[in-house]
């Protein structure tokens, strides 16, 4: 009976061993994560998200008071239409300057006739042809000083325009939205809260598509390659493991000390690569779990 149990024990130590063989490295799952930070400042008057939520890409979960933005934009609009109105007329004002000029040409022509037949005299028709080039001399200034006003006027209206899109713009930051379809990991504030620019609000990660951060020493890397399919094996705690197709999406440049939670298949290294394995996640796999991968 000794020898029987002794046999036993010698079995499931050997099973043992043989199973932490079976890997050839060891990791931990990981997504790629977006943190979403306030754009503008303001009061949060509505953030609707909880640890957990799952979100669409697009979708709003939240608005920073506009209160302020939509004066601004109301009073950036009445200024828009008053300097609108204060531009010149310059087509009613150089046709009446044009309608002078041209009576007074009759009145020049009229005068040469009368000079021809004797019956006005020279100073009549200078004085009459002096009067012309004055109104033409107005009717130049006119046009060059109407000509200015209204570049000066353009110049305003579009810097009330360009200032009237700020605002639009900011307006539109102030609404939070989900950048990635995907679900919230962490919230960092609370509805009421203030916001600034830059402030963290929420962090979310798609983990539909996760992937396995492994090791590999350096005597291993000539057996991986990008695009690489291997085995991919979920520890889920006791004798319960799930294997996963997975892919090798990036494999480090250089090498690191190996990290104390990793196991590698050579105890003595001291530096290992990291390795992304990709993995699609059928909702058991959860981020920080740690994992096993086979060649």
């Amino acid at each position: 009976m000794k020898k029987i149990a002794l046999f036993s024990v010698f079995v499931m130590i050997l099973a043992s061993c043989q199973h932490k063989e079976k890997y050839d490295a060891t990791g931990i799952f990981e997504a790629n994560t977006v943190t979403v930070s306030s754009e503008t400042s303001g009061k949060l008057i509505s953030f609707d998200i909880d640890e957990g939520d799952s979100l669409v890409a697009g979708q709003q979960v939240g608005l920073v008071d506009t209160t302020l933005l939509a004066l601004q934009q109301k009073q950036l609009h009445s200024q828009q239409l008053s300097t609108e109105k204060s531009s010149p007329d310059i087509a009613a004002q150089a046709a009446a300057l044009r309608s002078q000029i041209a009576h007074q040409q009759n009145e020049c022509n009229r005068i040469d006739r009368l000079l021809t037949s004797g019956a006005a005299t020279q100073k009549q028709s200078d004085d009459a042809n002096a009067q012309l080039r004055t109104l033409r001399g107005q009717l130049e200034g006119l046009l060059s000083t109407l000509d200015k006003n209204r570049s000066s006027i353009t110049e305003s209206a579009s810097a009330l325009q360009y200032q009237k899109e700020q605002i639009e713009e900011q307006i539109r930051k102030s609404c939070i939205a989900a950048p990635i379809t995907g679900t919230v990991l962490q919230k960092y504030a609370e509805q009421g809260e203030y916001a600034t620019p830059g402030r963290p609000l929420f962090k979310m990660a798609n983990l539909d598509d996760i992937y396995l951060r492994s090791y590999f020493t350096a005597s291993q890397l000539a057996y991986i390659k990008i695009g690489q399919e291997v085995t991919v094996i979920a520890d889920f705690g006791g004798d319960e493991q799930y294997e996963y197709p997975g892919k090798i999406t990036w494999i480090a440049q250089e090498s690191e000390f190996t990290p104390k939670s990793i196991q590698t298949q050579d105890s003595r290294a001291n530096l290992v690569y990291a390795v992304k394995i990709a993995v699609k996640n059928d909702g058991r796999l959860k981020l920080g779990q740690y994992g096993e991968v086979r060649l």
